[in-house]
């Protein structure tokens, strides 16, 4: 991992100018920004400062409908020595061209420029990771990479490559700002401040959902959802998980009874279709491109399944984009 200078032990305070996109998550603002509030808190002083700039200046409709207050366009984070970008959904509605457009220009006045969720897509159709080691969102990681080949995506919780930061989401943007402070306050500050979010140090490197042992979850079970989670696009039969498992058919499906509620083959498809609504909301695939990378055997088959589960065709579900 190669830092800046931001990242060296420094009694000067910093300015952070998180951009924040429309239908971005509070919870990733909060995360980004009460970290550097409770660091000042320990401190005593400001130490950290920050200003929340939105596309038009006016108020950020959120995910959760509320709106975030601004203190003005993207020009007024000038003088901040961080750019930090705040992007969830509606991606292709919300970074329009004169946005991008003016995310490039401006760029080159940080010392720092990152995203927050989504928002890597939002600099790499900006050009601003070109050449660098970056991540998303694991929802966004095969897309950013099939559109990007000259970014070299990974699916760590953030990452810092020189002048650039990618964080995949709403608490490793906690874990990132965690470890801005420990860079510039030491170990012993940042520790402060996760215990005060009953939060844990965690390395920027550690994959995004690669979860521990689960103790509430049988071990059989646990494989059998790593093995689902990996074959979105190629599902196997619920009889091909259980031998890799190694229990029979009938075992795995009331070990999935009394852990989930439900039966290994229902979760399995469950998790494919939640996949392709994911696409239908998120991306302009088309349908039969959705249904590929799913695993459903042609667009009209999806289309009946997505029927099935959510109550409405793939046109009535991409329209609530």
């Amino acid at each position: 991992m190669t830092e800046n200078a931001i990242f060296l032990p420094s009694d000067q305070s910093l300015t952070i100018a998180l951009f924040v996109l429309p239908q971005a998550s509070i919870l990733e603002v909060a995360s980004a920004l009460d970290p550097l509030r409770n660091a000042n808190r320990h401190l005593g002083n400001e130490a950290y400062r920050w200003r929340v700039v939105t596309p038009d200046g006016r108020p950020a409709p959120l995910t959760c409908g509320l709106e975030l207050p601004s203190s003005g366009p993207l020009a007024h984070a000038a003088g901040a020595e961080a750019l930090i970008v705040i992007a969830g959904y509606r991606l292709n509605e919300v970074a329009t061209r004169p946005l991008i457009s003016e995310l490039r220009r401006i760029a080159p006045r940080f010392r720092l420029v990152g995203g927050i969720d989504a928002a890597p897509r939002v600099l790499a159709r900006a050009g601003l990771l070109d050449g660098y080691r970056a991540t998303v969102h694991w929802e966004d990681l095969e897309d950013l990479a099939a559109a990007h080949p000259e970014i070299d995506v990974v699916p760590d919780r953030f990452v810092i490559d020189r002048n650039r930061v990618t964080i995949s989401g709403a608490a490793p943007a906690a874990d990132f700002m965690l470890h801005l402070i420990r860079a510039r306050h030491g170990a012993a500050l940042a520790r402060q401040v996760a215990a005060s979010f009953l939060a844990t140090v965690r390395k920027g490197s550690e994959p995004q959902i690669g979860r521990g042992p689960d103790p509430d979850l049988d071990p059989r079970v646990a494989a059998a959802l790593a093995r689902m989670e990996a074959r979105i696009d190629a599902p196997e039969p619920a009889s091909a998980t259980a031998r890799a498992v190694g229990v029979s058919p009938r075992r795995l499906e009331g070990l999935f009874r009394a852990s989930l509620g439900t039966t290994p083959a229902a979760h399995a498809l469950d998790l494919r279709l939640q996949a392709a609504r994911r696409m239908l909301t998120d991306t302009r695939h088309p349908l039969a491109e959705v249904a590929l990378r799913t695993g459903f055997s042609s667009p009209s088959t999806l289309s009946r399944a997505l029927r099935a589960r959510f109550g409405q065709p793939p046109g009535a579900l991409r329209r609530q984009i």
